[in-house]
């Protein structure tokens, strides 16, 4: 008797025990992603803090601005570009630049936040474990969010340098 062929069985078991752990992994971002976005849209600086790796996005940020900086000055950029970054990084890691990069996602101060499922179906997880959110579907991370002590958190952006404004 000819034993049946399990091996399209478990690989669909395996694919679809994948895919419940990302929607999982987003669900679980999207809540802290909409703590966040709450936090933007209210300029709510503790709940902000709260779900922001000060260091590491400010970090990130100085590095695209000497990036950039390096680009466009060269040589020059290498001696006046970290103190500016390190003002930069740290001017612009607040709740009202961020609602800024909010409103080119579609959130003005008049827009409802979607809930989480929403958002969960807008994150992309990326292969590392952190999940990131694009601006349109399918298109390159924008935001990048890590799971820090049990909360997602903002430690990365990947969007333009002229993205981060202060409104005066």
């Amino acid at each position: 008797m000819r034993r049946p062929n399990l091996t399209p069985a478990l690989i669909l078991a395996a694919a679809v025990s994948l895919a419940a752990c990302a929607s999982v992994q987003r669900l679980g971002a999207a809540n802290d992603v909409h703590a966040l976005l709450l936090s933007i849209r209210d300029n709510d600086q503790a709940s902000f803090d709260a779900h922001v790796d000060r260091a590491a996005l400010t970090q990130q940020i100085q590095t695209l601005i000497e990036q950039k900086a390096s680009k466009r000055y060269g040589g020059l950029a290498s001696l006046l570009a970290p103190g500016l970054a390190q003002f930069a990084g740290d001017t612009l890691v607040q709740p009202a630049v961020f609602r800024q990069v909010a409103r080119q996602y579609g959130y003005g101060d008049d827009t409802k936040i979607p809930n989480p499922l929403v958002i969960a179906s807008a994150l992309k997880p990326l292969p590392d474990g952190r999940v990131c959110a694009t601006k349109k579907k399918d298109g390159a991370c924008t935001l990048v969010f890590t799971k820090e002590a049990g909360t997602w958190k903002l430690t990365g952006f990947e969007g333009d340098v002229k993205d981060l404004r202060l409104k005066m």
